[in-house]
């Protein structure tokens, strides 16, 4: 099953290559991915259904209760065999459903698999957490599946909504998750299930997992997010909202009816909203025109009754309810399917305009009528068993949930057949239609000349309409046989209390009355469409949950604005003062209330002088800082500051936190400098003296606060830190001497890619806030500039003087003197502006970049056992890449950096997860290391720890955010300068001049 898993998520992540290397083929090699889930289950289904239960376990976060638990009985088996089966059917539909050249195939397929193996995970975890990733996973998966149309409003809308719902939904599960592990002391599935919790915290629980349930299926009143999901693409609508993403709710309710269905919050709870759903779905269906959405609202009652009976608590509807999960999804999926031929040879999906395309597409509509007539619950097909099941089940039902189910079940079963009826004959029937003319009628206008009658214009490929007939015939085969389904699912429901149940074909006269007074009653209603067309049009729906929904949101919108105008004033040093006001109030009344300060003969003020000039250093600087009025001044003097601490850092026997201090403020006065320029000199031409007195007083507050919390924070301590451990774990474990980096790589590695994932984030926010124009990876070379225009001025004064050094230098070729031009020191130099240019820059930059680099690579390698470390190697390389700017312009950046800091961010944040990911290959926990040991002939003994592979992620994302900021703050916002300038003088320029002109 791991192996399962792991396949499905390597497909994922090749199948944009796959896409474009085979290009539509490419989906026929992906749907052996979910094909083989379903080989599996075929090959296992003896003997899960004899009691043997396939289990796997990995250990993932263990210290949290997080372990990868797998565990496949005959309810995941059953949806092993749904998702697998109907996933691998959708892959082949789809390598003919798009156009050749449809773009964003590979996304899309990517998408499917992932979505695919979110539900394997899902359906096959015993482990409530785990059970809650994968959840969230088919939620994520299934909004950029829903709006993979993306350049259309109604897609974006349907996914946002679909997303939203669900979301909600899963956050009350998973407070839901967390009581009932809490009550059971274990989020084993099975444990639980086996010795389920009782009392007040269970049974809150209970109720927010079915709230999780609920909205993920689609129930009333969340049911308005399915219809609208339905502009998703035909293979979307075909397996997501048919055979998985809303089977994941119904999936939930039957695995917790064995133990919790006896509460009578659950009765009430799952049979009330079972049964309105299963009601109100039908009864909507009936006046739809879009072939999709009549699939959609029937998808919705056909929920509500899978939820009354898997939900019902007892054994004979138990067994009937996951019959009919199996067989819903086969019908389903095939109806949609069949949608998708119908579209695709005419165009339209309205019944209204739809004519005999039953001749046109004979296949496709025998694929449609077995379809429908299972989902009707005509005999001999799956659906017809499965609803005989479920009626003689709640017939000998005495109780009073058993009576209301009974007549629920029998009056949805009545609308089934209607609509039912109303598709098979709005796709392909005959009508009354004229050509190039809908007739209209009392509920909706006539559909003119803009709305001919469609005809079929191409006949459909085989591959088209072959997944739909063999889910068709499949939901006939599997009626035929009610014998063997029931020998495979009567496992699960005889965890349930009941007498023996069993599927059959014939349940006795009394039920074959029922069956045909139901299709009776179902044609009857169809025959009278007109008229309930008519009745439902002037009685609309007394409650809109649709038009509820979008004004909640848009009085949310306006409530976040609202409360975001008044705490978001767009004043930093309120936000920044808010935070500081809130930790000093906080820490200084555990300070004042619990905790004493030491005397003074226990403080040690210093281990050398020299700490005390490096603290008095950074204290002076401090202060110049806050008291100064010019912006470059108070830079310069809090980086002065910065590397006091360094210093005091290196005394007190730091050498890696010095470094990295240094590096860090080096890099952060660079960015400053860079921001400064489109910034005023002065802070403020304002009188500050009202104000001045706050933020000193502010200052001082935070200042004892945490003066007084470093001096009582170590005196507090009752137990021995962590940190006496790490040398010996660092060496042992992490294979590396080096504490410092060990810590980052290993020991707190999950902290570390937080960091830098946060990291990527913020290079990501500050490009959007600057680049004006849409980003892309195009680069500004040299080999592109003609002339200088970076960091020009408006007078140049020198002008005269290089025009006249310029013409003696034409007048001494002309006269056979040397015409060569000496090279340039930086090769995009020469697109600086003269004034702008300094020899001795560039002279060092050019002796100093690739030393820089050569250290930061020894650095970077020899982190592990010495100072340094891929973080201090990224900074490194960064401040050479700054230099380089500095010295020559944005051209010269782009000749020493030529490469887009997305992929160096993309790709270190990668490297960094996949090194993780893969121990667990090595039976080993995420982010664990694996040390390397061997003697090669010239090297002799080589020591290798994985975790440097991590570091390189991290020394990837380091550069590419140094990278990312000098095309943002620097090359870009030259751009902008570059830009008012030629505003100014109106597009003239100074003559171009080349490198020669410059001297």
């Amino acid at each position: 099953m791991l192996l399962l898993l792991g396949l499905h998520g390597i497909a994922a992540l090749v199948a944009p290559v796959v896409m474009r290397w085979a290009g539509r083929r490419g989906f026929w090699i992906l749907a052996l991915v979910p094909g083989s889930a379903l080989v599996w289950a075929i090959a296992n289904a003896s003997s899960i259904a004899h009691g043997r239960i396939p289990t796997s376990h990995l250990a993932w976060v263990p210290d949290v209760g997080l372990v990868v638990d797998l565990r496949v009985d005959t309810l995941s088996w059953l949806m092993v065999m749904l998702v697998g089966g109907v996933g691998a059917a959708v892959l082949v539909y789809s390598s003919v459903y798009f156009k050749s050249g449809a773009s964003g195939l590979g996304r899309f397929a990517a998408t499917l698999v992932a979505f695919a193996g979110s539900m394997l995970g899902l359906v096959t975890s015993d482990n409530l957490l785990l059970l809650y990733v994968f959840w969230e996973l088919t939620t994520v998966t299934s909004y950029l599946l829903i709006g993979h149309y993306a350049d259309r409003k109604t897609s974006r809308r349907a996914a946002m909504q679909a997303i939203i719902v669900t979301t909600a939904g899963g956050l009350a599960m998973l407070v839901g998750i967390v009581l009932l592990g809490s009550a059971a002391d274990s989020y084993r599935l099975s444990q639980v299930l086996a010795e389920p919790p009782s009392g007040a915290a269970a049974t809150t629980a209970v109720v927010l997992l079915l709230v999780g349930a609920v909205t993920k299926s689609a129930l009333v009143p969340f049911h308005f997010w399915l219809p609208a999901a339905m502009a998703a693409p035909t293979p979307v609508s075909a397996y997501l909202h048919a055979a998985a993403m809303v089977k994941a709710g119904v999936y939930l309710v039957a695995r917790f009816a064995p133990a919790y269905s006896h509460l009578t919050v659950w009765q009430v709870t799952v049979l009330g909203i079972g049964g309105a759903t299963l009601l109100v779905g039908g009864y909507r269906a009936l006046r739809q025109y879009d072939l999709k959405l009549v699939l959609a609202f029937g998808t919705v009652s056909q929920l509500g009754l899978l939820v009354m009976l898997v939900g019902h608590g007892t054994r004979e509807a138990a067994l009937a309810g996951v019959a009919l999960l199996g067989a819903h999804a086969m019908f389903k999926s095939a109806l949609f399917l069949s949608v998708g031929v119908v579209d695709a040879a005419t165009g339209t999906r309205d019944l209204r305009r739809l004519h005999r395309v039953g001749r046109a597409l004979p296949g496709t509509a025998l694929a449609a009528g077995l379809a429908a007539a299972s989902m009707a619950g005509v005999p001999p097909f799956a659906g017809y068993v499965a609803k005989e099941a479920a009626i003689e089940a709640l017939r000998h039902d005495a109780t009073w949930s058993g009576r209301v189910v009974l007549v629920a079940v029998l009056v949805g079963s009545v609308l089934t057949v209607a609509y039912g009826l109303r598709f098979w004959w709005g796709a392909f029937g005959a009508k009354r239609v004229l050509p190039g003319q809908t007739p209209a009628t009392d509920v909706g206008p006539a559909a003119a000349a803009e709305h001919p009658r469609a005809d079929v214009t191409h006949r459909p490929s085989a591959l088209l309409v072959g997944p739909a007939l063999v889910l068709a015939t499949l939901g006939l085969v599997t009626g035929l046989a009610p014998t063997l389904g029931d020998h495979l699912l009567s496992p699960y429901a005889a965890g349930l209390p009941g007498e023996g149940a069993h599927l059959v074909l014939w349940a006795g006269p009394v039920g074959a009355l029922i069956t045909a007074a139901v299709l009776a009653g179902g044609a009857w209603l169809f025959r009278q469409r007109t008229p309930v067309e008519r009745w439902q049009g002037h009685r609309p729906w007394p409650l809109d949950v649709d038009l509820v929904y979008r004004r909640s949101m848009r009085r949310l919108d306006g409530l976040a604005a609202d409360v975001t105008g008044a705490t978001q004033r767009g004043s930093l040093p309120l936000y920044l003062g808010t935070v500081l006001v809130v930790m000093v109030v906080g820490a200084g009344w555990a300070l004042a209330t619990g905790t004493a300060l030491p005397g003074l003969d226990a403080i040690r003020w210093w281990d050398s002088p020299g700490q005390a000039i490096a603290g008095a250093l950074a204290v002076v600087a401090a202060i110049l800082a806050a008291r100064s009025r010019r912006r470059l001044k108070a830079v310069v003097l809090a980086g002065i500051s910065g590397f006091g601490v360094a210093l005091l850092f290196l005394l007190h026997g730091a050498p890696d936190l010095g470094l990295t201090q240094v590096l860090v403020e080096t890099i952060t006065l660079v960015v400053f400098v860079l921001v400064l320029r489109r910034l005023p000199p002065y802070f403020s031409v304002r009188p500050l003296a009202a104000s001045r007195w706050v933020r000193m007083a502010v200052g001082l507050a935070v200042g004892l606060t945490v003066g007084v919390l470093a001096l009582v924070m170590p005196l507090a301590r009752t137990a021995s830190p962590v940190s006496v451990a790490f040398p010996a774990e660092a060496y042992e474990f992490g294979g590396g001497k080096n504490v410092v980096n060990v810590t980052l790589v290993d020991i707190r590695a999950w902290d570390t890619m937080g960091e830098i994932s946060v990291l990527l984030v913020a290079a990501t926010g500050v490009a959007s806030l600057i680049f004006l124009r849409r980003r892309s990876g195009d680069l500004d070379r040299s080999g592109a500039v003609r002339e200088r225009t970076v960091w020009r001025v408006d007078a140049d004064a020198m002008a005269p003087l290089r025009a006249s050094a310029r013409a003696r230098w034409e007048a001494s070729v002309r006269a056979g003197g040397p015409a060569r031009i000496h090279s340039e020191w930086l090769s995009g130099a020469g697109s600086l502006h003269p004034q702008r240019r300094s020899v001795i820059m560039e002279i060092a930059t050019r002796l100093l970049f690739h030393t820089m680099v050569v250290v930061a690579i020894y650095l970077l390698f020899s982190g592990h056992n010495a100072p340094g470390g891929g973080f201090v190697a990224g900074l490194v390389v960064g401040i050479a890449l700054a230099v380089r700017y500095l010295a020559g312009g944005r051209y010269e950046l782009g000749d020493a950096a030529p490469v887009h800091p997305g992929l160096l961010l993309g790709s270190g944040l990668f490297l960094s997860a996949g090194v993780g990911l893969l121990a667990l290959l090595f039976g080993q926990q995420v982010l664990e290391s694996t040390i390397v040991q061997v003697d090669l002939p010239v090297l002799g003994h080589v020591k290798l720890v994985t975790s440097l592979f991590f570091d390189i992620g991290v020394f990837g994302v380091v550069v590419g955010l140094v990278l990312d900021l000098l095309r943002s703050l620097g090359a870009e916002i030259d751009r902008h300068v570059d830009a008012e300038l030629d505003d100014r003088s109106g597009g003239d320029q100074e003559a171009p001049t080349d490198a020669a002109g410059a001297r």
